[in-house]
């Protein structure tokens, strides 16, 4: 699709305009502009109701919804009238059509047709009242976050024998070396030099290797180093204390960390970002056969702490273990952010409205939060109080990985992860079991969201 700003709106081609309700046009009583309200006043004019004083977040999700819901009929050149709009109204608008024609249709033999707008073909022309620089910045991001979100749900949204951990890693490998960041690979033998043993003890129930992504973007100037760490677990069965077959085909989607951090990487060296970011990923599957790890084992991390294992389906949290103390100490970052599908404690607390937020850094906490205000991609935070330490506390290890309680599911998972943090003080933990894979009204069904990309990127534009 190619995007451009113009100042005059061609009488040929479908003119969009979008009315808060209040100030719909005068002189008609049917349009009342309602949220995600459609009325064609001619053939050749669309308008679109965005409802009472709507955010930046609605903004996009009401364009997403319209443009998904007319995927098949769009003409291939469209004009948006932005004119009088904030950059930041344009950013939302053209980031939400485009994730509108998003595509699940990856394997099937006869996949629907698309508008050809969605194309290379296609174009949009962003009616504003004065060509700018400013204006020309949103559009150039809105539409690459939407094709980084674009790639990230196909991620997602492929099954497990199509995203290996090996895929993982060679997805990264090209786009390191398309868009100029480093990128290197650990395979099972180097995982085993570096003592990477929870990582390992994960992985052993299947016959697919496990491996760590370590991403490195590096601006020429720069303050700040963020390290970003993902869950990668491609499938997820849970192992010996194996899930119910009950909607088990979805823990395809157990990567979502690993997803959200892959695409911000990429994203960050497209934009320039000025500051340095260090992508880790342990990527394993969790399957079950003779060789699996065992409830009550006593397995040993890279950071040299004996865990046991209570719950093999606790896995997350012991693969993020190696993963959290190997870019602390390997790479000094000023904050640390992990983010993964980690629990379903997190669901039962906050349904599928925000991901879990753990941290004790106020700051960054407060932080976080506020890019996940303005993006729509929220996020609530949640106590990790010392007085939860005892749920963790093992009599023959260091600590084991799962308290077995109905309660405080998301908190002790949490407490579980700062013990591998070094007591760094710019560490947050955000569990996005809810948001990275669930029903949108942009694909049929569950389906990838790429939660994450524009909240990180939010963030990391701030600092």
């Amino acid at each position: 699709m190619h995007l451009l700003q113009t100042i005059e709106a061609q009488g040929n081609i479908l003119l969009l305009r979008t009315f808060e309700s209040g100030s719909e046009p005068e002189n008609q009583q049917v349009f009342k502009a309602e949220k995600g309200e459609i009325w064609w006043p001619s053939e050749s004019e669309i308008w679109l109701g965005l409802g009472k004083t709507p955010k930046i977040p609605a903004i996009l999700k009401i364009f997403r919804s319209l443009f998904f819901k007319r995927k098949d009929r769009w003409p291939e050149q469209i004009v948006l009238d932005a004119k009088g709009k904030s950059t930041q109204w344009i950013e939302a608008a053209v980031n939400g059509m485009m994730l509108g024609g998003y595509n699940i249709q990856l394997y099937k033999s006869e996949p629907k047709v698309f508008s050809t707008f969605f194309n290379e073909s296609g174009k949009l022309f962003v009616l504003v009242d004065q060509v700018s620089n400013e204006n020309e910045t949103a559009i150039n991001l809105a539409h690459k976050t939407a094709l980084t979100q674009i790639r990230i749900m196909d991620l997602m949204n492929a099954p497990g024998n199509y995203k290996s951990p090996e895929i993982l890693g060679d997805w990264a490998i090209e786009s390191g070396e398309k868009n100029g960041y480093k990128v290197t690979v650990f395979d099972q033998e180097k995982l085993g030099e570096l003592g990477m043993e929870a990582l390992l003890a994960v992985s052993k129930g299947s016959d697919v290797p496990p491996v760590m992504i370590v991403s490195e973007y590096k601006p020429e100037s720069y303050q700040k180093t963020i390290a970003l760490v993902g869950k990668g677990v491609t499938f997820d069965t849970g192992g010996i204390s194996i899930k119910p077959s009950t909607n088990m085909h979805l823990m395809k989607s157990d990567m979502g960390g690993a997803a959200a951090v892959l695409g911000m990487v990429e994203l960050a060296a497209q934009l320039k970002l000025p500051v340095r970011i260090i992508g880790i990923i342990p990527s394993t599957e969790n399957s079950v056969d003779g060789t699996s790890m065992k409830p009550g084992d006593v397995i040993n991390s890279y950071a040299g702490k004996t865990i046991e294992v209570i719950d093999t389906d606790a896995e997350g949290r012991l693969i993020l273990a190696d993963g959290l103390s190997y870019a602390v100490r390997e790479f000094n970052p000023d904050v640390v952010i992990d983010l993964a599908t980690l629990t379903g404690s997190v669901i039962q607390t906050l349904g599928y409205e925000a991901a879990g937020l753990f941290s004790s850094s106020d700051n960054l906490a407060a932080d976080l939060i506020k890019a996940g205000e303005n993006t729509g991609e929220r996020l609530w935070r949640l106590p990790i109080w010392d007085e939860y330490k005892e749920e963790i506390s093992s009599d023959i290890a260091d600590l084991k990985n799962y308290h077995g309680k109905p309660f405080a599911g998301a908190i002790v998972a949490a407490k579980f992860l700062e013990v591998f943090t070094d007591e760094h003080p710019e560490w947050a933990h955000l569990d996005i079991a809810g948001m990275a894979f669930g029903e949108a009204e942009f694909a049929p069904g569950r389906a990838g969201t790429a939660f994450g990309i524009r909240l990180l990127r939010d963030y990391l534009s701030a600092l």
